[in-house]
């Protein structure tokens, strides 16, 4: 009798203390391998269940065992405050219920809105007039020297593996809304960008380059001249068309955005004596797609680049109204232009 009560003791131990083991590797283990951002909501009146289920949800956490578990040990069950809260993918189910139970929603965040067809120049000014971060560190890690971001590892994308080496990172600092936290660091920032470029292209677009034998590199460079000509989803395809057929027969681009790249001047039309410059991104005087971006395009001017509408025309210009006039001659082109810039 003894002896089975010996044996039965010794075997609860074993399950007790594997199942302390489990829990606290459970707990304390990093949830992803990568680093990911994402907003989560927990919206009044939500309990605990209903909580944990959303984080397994949004692949915070894998299970919501451990993390039910852990809130009813620490007693935090009616401390989970509502509110929007930005948590990693790699954070562990401890320091998430931390976050939730401590209420460290985005009190101490700010909102930045990077604008589409701003360049790197234009961002670093932004982020200079609102004293966001250093914005000559930040030029520096979006070059193409030694300290650039592709040289830091917490900058790094799968997709940045792409572009050609000795590229900087215009046209991949995705413009849109974000929240930071007041101390992100240039690094930080760089990453959510180049992170949010990542999620926006997807495998059906890669396969899609693939298929028209060209390179993710490419398709951003047009994109980033597309962004820069015309700011209507349905113009941008149009002329997307008319500049892949002027490469094919081996024709300029004559793309005044890309004149205004280099000058900095930021007119409407660039003047005659801009056209004459000797520049690698003077489309003008060069055939082919620029050495690289020109600008960081949205989301409609990459999938322009990607799907042309496909149209007749070769020429175009836009209107001082915004207006775009399509023409399929040099001539009728002349003609128009005389009409609205004569």
């Amino acid at each position: 009798m003894l002896k089975k009560t010996s044996t039965l003791i010794i075997a609860l131990v074993i399950v007790i203390l594997f199942f302390t083991i489990s829990f606290l590797i459970g707990i304390s283990g990093q949830g992803q391998r990568t680093s990911e951002e994402i907003i989560f909501v927990i919206e009044p009146g939500q309990g605990v269940k209903q909580i944990s289920n959303n984080l397994v949800e949004q692949e915070l956490i894998k299970k919501s065992f451990y993390f039910n578990l852990y809130v009813w040990f620490k007693d935090w069950g009616t401390k989970l405050q509502a509110g929007e809260y930005i948590l990693d993918k790699n954070l562990s189910i401890k320091k998430i219920a931390y976050k939730l139970a401590g209420g460290d929603a985005q009190s101490d965040e700010v909102e930045i809105k990077i604008i589409e067809g701003w360049d790197i120049k234009d961002i670093a000014e932004y982020f200079d007039k609102n004293n966001i971060i250093d914005s000559k560190k930040f030029v520096s890690l979006s070059g193409s020297g030694s300290d650039s971001c592709f040289f830091v590892e917490s900058c790094k994308t799968d997709l940045l593996t792409t572009v050609p080496k000795g590229a900087s990172l215009e046209g991949y600092l995705f413009p849109d809304t974000y929240r930071i936290f007041e101390d992100a660091t240039t690094e930080e920032i760089i990453a959510k960008m180049l992170k949010n470029f990542e999620s926006k292209i997807t495998d059906q677009m890669l396969a899609d380059i693939k298929k028209q034998n060209k390179t993710l590199h490419e398709i951003i460079i047009m994109a980033s001249i597309i962004e820069k000509e015309v700011p209507i989803p349905a113009d941008m395809k149009m002329i997307s068309d008319i500049f892949y057929k002027r490469l094919e027969i081996g024709m300029p681009l004559q793309s005044d955005a890309t004149i205004n790249y280099f000058t900095h001047k930021g007119t409407t039309r660039p003047s005659l004596n801009d056209l004459q410059v000797v520049h690698p991104y003077n489309t003008y005087k060069n055939r082919g797609l620029t050495p690289g971006p020109i600008s960081n395009p949205g989301i409609s001017a990459i999938e322009a680049s990607i799907y042309p509408q496909s149209n007749n025309y070769f020429y175009f210009l836009t209107t001082p109204k915004g207006k775009v006039i399509y023409t399929k001659t040099y001539e009728n082109h002349l003609r128009e232009k005389y009409k609205y810039y004569k």
